[in-house]
């Protein structure tokens, strides 16, 4: 039985869901392509995600709201996310790898958490790429309906247009209401 790798976008940002993602990869792929998704562009993340499509790779996604994260905390709403991801898997993995310290409870797969696996194990460098390439075209479909927020260049990260736009227009349904924005204003300054 194959190893699924398991990574999450969004953790840190100020609006949207967490997505995480789980894939088993091709056996037969060049692992050598894989790389952490936030040391290569979006158009490399695009052009690798397009690979993943074309071959045999199996992967799932799990998405955790910014209503859940507000409720449970962006820890916890992040293993929901990572746990629903590998549940959706169409083919059971012997182990799973995910990037991180720890392992979501309720995993009932054997499981070992790497620090900056995301860098260096091809199948959780593939998650990455999944798991940032779907919640980047999420944040998008999004921008469109609020340009003011320029969700299209910062995807709902804390940049200083954005924070700048939350501070004087307000939050809008999709912000993350316990995360602090006047602390990330700071780092502008």
């Amino acid at each position: 039985m194959p190893t699924a790798g398991v990574d999450e976008a969004g953790r840190g940002s100020l609006a949207g869901p967490v997505v995480a993602a789980a894939v088993i990869l091709d056996p037969k792929l060049d692992k050598s392509i894989f790389r952490d998704s936030k040391q290569i562009s979006a158009t490399q993340r695009e052009a690798i995600f397009r690979v993943l499509l074309a071959s045999q790779s199996v992967f799932s996604i799990g998405l955790a709201s910014h209503e859940l994260i507000d409720r449970i905390n962006i820890r916890q709403a992040t293993h929901v996310a990572m746990l629903k991801a590998v549940r959706r898997l169409k083919v059971r993995p012997r182990k799973v790898l995910i990037d991180g310290v720890d392992i979501p409870e309720g995993l009932t797969i054997q499981a070992e958490a790497l620090i900056r696996g995301d860098g260096s194990v091809p199948c959780i460098s593939a998650a990455s790429i999944v798991a940032k390439v779907l919640r980047d075209r999420l944040m998008m479909k999004y921008a469109r309906f609020f340009p003011e927020y320029r969700l299209d260049s910062n995807k709902g990260y804390g940049t200083k247009a954005h924070v700048d736009a939350i501070l004087h227009l307000g939050r809008i349904y999709i912000h993350r209401q316990t995360f602090q924005v006047v602390q990330q204003k700071d780092l502008f300054d």
